[in-house]
């Protein structure tokens, strides 16, 4: 049994409710215990000792003091007394009576052995005292006794010797260590029936509390699909209920909102590729006698049309991703070259904006089956968020360079800005659907979380870190089929070597 109670203590990890219950309640229960085991136990030995005590005061009592008195007063001499004392003494088989004379000296005996000057306090004792009695609980002649000695007088009151009763504690111990080994015995099963009782209480409380957090854990982190296993009918049984109902009504929601936005964006997309269309063809028609007017609105109609394309885009990998529906397209695929090509495009646009590129590549590919449509779009969409985040005259950093992970060969692929930066308390959720640190930046919110994705698909990992007001490092690593050795790596040159460590460690940003 306390092997199978300590394996469920270890199980519970007293922690929360069960520690407070244990400490609060187990614990109260088991200190009020011990208490009164002491107490039960004072007691036994103080009754069994008050016992033996009290026979032996009987035995050394002034009644037998008289008889001595008495006797000496007829003539009796007092060793003619103390014989007849010893023969009539009543408890010879509890205790021993010595008849010790004037000069200490052992005269009779209940167990007829008669020792030369034993040790005897409590007579020293007890002869020093004014009245005359005293007792003695201690080793003698390697026994432990207890022993009463009263002062005998003659009716001048004279010390003619001295009555001695003693007992033996070997028993009474052994009696009484018997009762206490049997009480605390007693009180171990009381404390284990308690503790595993409790335990069993706690376990049909603690446990489903654990399973519903860990249940609302999962609905908090999006997985609308796991319920609640119903044990009991009860408080905790209807609070299960009510948790499954309302994730089957966030997963109805959900759902919903997942076609809505599967719908309009759909819808959407249609008349504003329409609109750019027109807009280009009138934009860049045979037509050049328009005023600046209507060729800055075209271009405005333009601009935008594309802009809210996007938005539609980045909407549809939404649904796509909220229904699980995002797939890639893996073929072989060069990652540095997805990149090179990606950054080329970016380039002019930064340019546009004051913001200057710089850009570090090994000269060597990156073979990998990947999706590179799906890669472009990672890195278009980090690229556009360093550039929306950047300061006029800033840069951008991109560094791309051999790597490993999970034990397997990568690329590590560094986009760092001279932004803004990310706060402390923003920084755990930007990667979460919506969310955006700076509101009043432009964007949806949820390219990062599509990023996010598209990577993990990759088999890859996003990393991101920041400090506010000095800039931010986006990290990408994705797997590839091999990577050259380090001889061929340091043997080569870079295609443009433009990037340092420091330059992607927000440490140099602002230099």
């Amino acid at each position: 049994m306390e092997k199978a109670l300590g394996e469920k203590l270890h199980k519970m990890k007293l922690q929360g409710i069960a520690k407070r219950w244990f400490v609060n309640v187990v614990g109260l229960i088991v200190v009020f215990l011990i208490i009164i085991f002491v107490a039960v136990s004072v007691y036994v030995k103080s009754y069994y000792y008050n016992s033996v005590e009290s026979l032996l005061y009987s035995g050394a009592s002034t009644t037998a003091a008289s008889y001595f008195s008495t006797n000496l007063d007829l003539g009796v001499s007092f060793e003619n007394s103390a014989a007849r004392f010893v023969d009539s003494y009543t408890y010879k088989d509890k205790t021993t009576v010595w008849i010790i004379d004037s000069k200490g000296k052992i005269i009779s005996s209940t167990d007829g052995f008669l020792q030369d000057s034993p040790e005897m306090p409590d007579y020293s004792d007890a002869v020093s005292r004014e009245d005359g009695i005293s007792e003695f609980i201690g080793k003698a002649n390697g026994e432990k006794i207890m022993s009463v000695t009263r002062v005998i007088e003659n009716s001048r009151g004279i010390r003619i010797g001295a009555v001695r009763v003693m007992a033996s504690m070997k028993n009474v111990d052994f009696k009484i260590f018997g009762i206490i080994a049997g009480l605390f015995a007693a009180l171990f099963a009381i404390i284990a029936i308690i503790i595993f009782s409790n335990m069993l209480f706690m376990r049909s409380i603690i446990v489903p509390i654990r399973e519903i957090t860990a249940t609302t854990k999962e609905i908090s982190n999006g997985n609308l699909d796991v319920r609640i296993e119903k044990k009991y009918d009860d408080e905790i049984g209807r609070l299960s209920d009510s948790i499954n109902s309302m994730a089957s009504d966030i997963a109805d929601a959900d759902k919903l909102k997942n076609d809505f936005i599967s719908t309009i964006s759909h819808e959407l997309r249609t008349p504003l590729t329409s609109i750019k269309g027109w807009g280009e063809t009138l934009l860049f028609g045979i037509d050049q006698e328009r005023d600046p007017v209507t060729n800055k609105g075209l271009q405005i109609i333009v601009n935008e049309s594309g802009r809210l394309e996007g938005f539609v885009e980045e909407l549809l990998d939404f649904s796509r991703l909220q229904s699980g529906r995002m797939n890639l397209r893996l073929v072989k695929t060069d990652i540095f070259a997805e990149l090179d090509e990606t950054v080329f495009t970016f380039r002019e646009r930064a340019m546009r904006e004051g913001i200057e590129v710089r850009y570090s590549i090994p000269d060597f590919p990156a073979p990998a089956n990947a999706d590179p449509n799906r890669l472009k779009q990672v890195f278009m969409n980090v690229l556009d968020n360093a550039l929306k985040y950047s300061k006029m005259q800033g840069k951008i950093f991109v560094k791309a360079e051999f790597s490993s992970l999970n034990g397997g060969d990568a690329v590590k692929i560094s986009i760092a800005d001279q932004g803004c930066g990310i706060s402390e308390e923003d920084l755990p959720h930007v990667m979460e659907k919506f969310y955006k640190a700076n509101v009043s930046v432009r964007g949806s919110g949820i390219g990062l979380a599509v990023t996010n994705e598209i990577i993990n698909l990759h088999n890859g990992k996003l990393e991101i870190d920041s400090k506010q007001n000095v800039g931010t490092l986006v990290t990408i690593y994705l797997p590839i089929e091999s990577k050259p050795s380090e001889q061929e790596i340091d043997m080569s040159e870079p295609k443009i070597d433009e990037v340092s460590d420091e330059d992607i460690n927000l440490k140099g940003y602002n230099s």
